[in-house]
């Protein structure tokens, strides 16, 4: 409770929605918003990220309690099971709630320019959003992008061609990579 000019108000909590599904990519736990949309996605079922999920709730929407839904997040499961049948090959049409810093949102904007079936250097970002010496500040932004395959983190790899880094496992960046068809990959 929160007092206001004396008087006791009810302070209401936003209600936070979570569903899991399965993918090719192992399970994953999505969660959002009624008002404002996708929130996160997390590589595992609920029961393997919930430390790491509500350390991030309580960072991001402390207000918020969490509720299972698979209706509120219906139309981004169905988006996600396109995606990996192959049949959502441009950018996703989802409304987005992210939480981060000004830069990092910089950097999970220009994500969205890369085209699905293709790859784009951390350097290639760095220019693009005129930062050329920050490749490393945008491999840690893109490592904490909160919704990934939806802002296409995985289409990020090292000048040289190889991989890099994925927070969901290398193996999970090139399942997605092979889902898209991206040429011209070398495995590490």
């Amino acid at each position: 409770m929160e007092s206001f000019n004396g008087k006791v108000m009810m302070m209401m909590a936003r209600d936070i929605f979570y569903t899991e599904m399965d993918s090719p990519i192992g399970p994953l736990t999505i969660i959002g918003t009624k008002e404002n949309g996708l929130c996160n996605i997390e590589f595992g079922s609920i029961e393997d990220v919930e430390d790491r999920l509500m350390a991030w709730l309580k960072k991001y929407l402390p207000d918020g309690e969490l509720h299972y839904s698979d209706q509120e997040l219906l139309p981004v499961v169905q988006a996600l099971d396109d995606y990996f049948k192959g049949d959502q090959q441009k950018n996703f049409d989802l409304p987005i709630e992210l939480h981060g810093t000004p830069f990092q949102k910089k950097v999970w904007n220009e994500l969205l320019n890369i085209e699905y079936g293709s790859t784009k250097s951390y350097k290639d970002i760095a220019d693009a959003i005129d930062s050329p010496k920050a490749v490393r500040a945008i491999g840690t932004a893109i490592g904490r992008n909160p919704v990934p395959i939806i802002i296409p983190c995985h289409r990020v790899i090292n000048a040289n061609g190889k991989l890099g880094g994925f927070t969901g496992g290398l193996d999970k960046k090139l399942k997605l990579l092979e889902i898209e068809k991206t040429p011209c990959l070398l495995k590490k």
